[in-house]
């Protein structure tokens, strides 16, 4: 890929995040294809185009593809394209990456960005992990507010790496094609110490916003809840420390207390899974500080016990169905 020519780029769950992706690059000129499994969004973006507001404006574009439709449900639709961008929930990760294995070209490559831990591995399930990048969206809160039709508080940072470490030429491309779009955007030597930094950052505010029903700014204001919330993140970094991870600071309560003071409006996706009556990304997020903790012989109990109650309110969710 080069820094000019437009490309054709397939974003694989096009939700709240994978939305604004999909404006932003559709406005820079690339050919873009929205694919999703929510019918009513696909419907309302080959009817009326997908609009976009919050802190990057308003903005509503009508053609972000050359194909005759705008969005699909099958990524067959797609096809092979220069650039296909998983955005999906930490669940969906596997099956995105199995339906890009199917359609993708030699030249492909695959970004996948996603909350919590263990995407790489779910795509190594599928596909070699030759042409794979990894990226993180830092400080974005992104919701949806209807079919075609996405919002986001902020917009700090993408930050893309190589899954096996070092700054190569295509990662520098990519980077590229970001910031040409629009995006704060920046390769990283080392990926995983970012995405390890954006998991203690979720880990502090998922279980807790979900658990306590309230968003960030809420959470944060309350001296109980914010307690808590610490707690998680202090276990996560516990964490991080026996896997290794050459974190970027040492002070972690302020770290993630002014990540927090960025978007006090906002509220963390697995919180509005649950007020939609979805299941979340639990697993993931919060609950994998436990898997990590008993790996390193770490006690997590404030993670556990969060994840619990998550997991609790989430049964009722299916009983209800």
């Amino acid at each position: 890929m080069t820094d000019t020519q437009p490309r054709k780029i397939a974003i694989v769950g096009t939700g709240a995040m994978g939305s604004i992706y999909a404006v932003m690059m559709a406005e820079a000129g690339h050919d873009v294809l929205a694919i999703d499994s929510w019918a009513d969004h696909v419907d309302a973006i080959n009817a009326d185009g997908l609009r976009l507001e919050g802190i990057s404006g308003d903005r509503h574009v009508t053609s972000i593809s050359a194909a005759t439709n705008l969005a699909a449900s099958d990524l067959a639709a797609a096809g092979a394209c220069d650039l296909y961008i998983i955005a999906t929930k930490a669940g969906g990760v596997g099956e995105a990456a199995r339906a890009v294995a199917g359609v993708m070209a030699p030249h492909s490559l695959v970004l996948t960005i996603q909350n919590g831990l263990g995407a790489a591995e779910r795509i190594a399930a599928h596909m070699p992990v030759d042409n794979v990048l990894l990226g993180v969206a830092d400080g974005f809160g992104a919701s949806m507010r209807g079919p075609g039709h996405a919002h986001h508080n902020a917009m700090r940072m993408i930050r893309l790496g190589e899954i096996r470490g070092g700054v190569t030429d295509r990662l520098r491309d990519l980077e590229s094609l970001w910031q040409e779009a629009g995006f704060t955007a920046r390769a990283f030597d080392d990926i995983t110490q970012l995405i390890w930094e954006k998991f203690v950052c979720n880990v502090t505010l998922s279980a807790p916003c979900t658990t306590f029903d309230c968003n960030v700014g809420a959470l944060m204001a309350n001296a109980e809840s914010r307690a808590v919330a610490l707690d998680c993140a202090r276990e996560a970094y516990q964490c991080g420390l026996a896997e290794g991870v050459n974190f970027s600071f040492d002070d972690v309560e302020t770290y993630v207390t002014e990540f927090a003071a960025l978007m006090p409006d906002a509220s963390p996706s697995l919180r509005l899974d649950h007020l939609a009556g979805r299941a979340s990304e639990i697993d993931a997020i919060n609950g994998m500080v436990a898997v990590i903790g008993a790996r390193h012989g770490i006690e997590t109990p404030v993670n556990e016990t969060l994840s619990a109650i998550v997991r609790a309110r989430e049964a009722a969710f299916v009983k209800s169905d």
